[in-house]
């Protein structure tokens, strides 16, 4: 069985692909993906694209064309949970999509036909992705960011940038409203888990926090992707690979 690796970013990519062992490109549905082998699983390496809908496309066409039995996802958010700093890690276990809302037919959140408004991550494979980003945060790989964290719970997805104090605040206060303690905000991973959630297929996620969803975002994001989200990705999956039996092959 064959493992995904999907990536928000190219940067965070390179260093596996690069370490493939029979590494192939193939494109499809206007995408490249990296077939290959890293620590004797085979695995396929692809960017997400940004948004929801194009995160979706890619990880239906990851289960539909290359049979992976298993998605393991890395990229960066905007922390906005109490305590969630820019060089943290916060590693999902539920996924809710901020923008979904169909009231008064539904309540707000709650995806229609699905009877939920969150989803849960693999929760064996998300325990294996916990320990390996505490391990790469304890081993000081990127040491301007010593006190580092490693977090773990509710991410939100929605198909906007939160990059305001006010957007932030009231997205934080009217989900915890609803006892949804959430820490993190993205645009990705609740589309791959509702699109995992239907086939079936497990799925664990990692985002390094490369800003506080408001208006002191980082002012160099480019190279926050390159020198620290980067370097915890290829660890952390690594680690992952190292922890999970080759013959099982996938994230379960």
């Amino acid at each position: 069985m064959t493992l995904a690796i999907l990536s928000a970013l190219a940067e965070e990519q390179h260093g596996l692909v690069d370490a493939m062992q029979g590494m192939q490109c193939l494109r499809h549905a206007g995408r490249d993906f990296w077939l290959g082998r890293l620590h004797g699983h085979e695995v396929v390496c692809a960017l997400s694209g940004i948004g929801k809908v194009a995160a979706a496309t890619t990880t239906a066409a990851l289960i539909e064309r290359f049979g992976v039995r298993g998605i393991l996802f890395t990229g960066v958010a905007g922390g906005i949970g109490a305590g969630v700093n820019v060089g943290d890690v916060v590693i999902a276990r539920t996924f809710l999509q901020h923008d979904m809302d169909a009231s008064p037919i539904f309540p707000r959140w709650q995806l229609p036909g699905y009877g939920c408004s969150t989803m849960a991550c693999d929760a064996a494979a998300t325990d294996r992705l916990v320990q390996a980003a505490d391990s790469a945060v304890r081993s000081g790989i990127v040491a301007s960011y010593a006190s580092a964290r490693v977090h773990q719970g509710l991410i939100a997805s929605g198909d906007q940038f939160v990059s305001s104090r006010q957007a932030s605040a009231q997205l934080r206060a009217d989900l915890e409203a609803a006892g949804h303690a959430v820490l993190a905000v993205e645009m990705e991973g609740a589309a791959v888990a509702q699109t995992c959630l239907d086939y079936g297929t497990p799925f664990a996620a990692m985002r390094t926090i490369s800003d506080r969803a408001d208006d002191s975002a980082h002012v160099d994001f480019s190279d926050f992707v390159r020198t620290v989200a980067s370097r915890y990705a290829q660890r952390v999956v690594l680690d992952f690979l190292r922890q999970t039996p080759a013959k099982k092959q996938a994230v379960c």
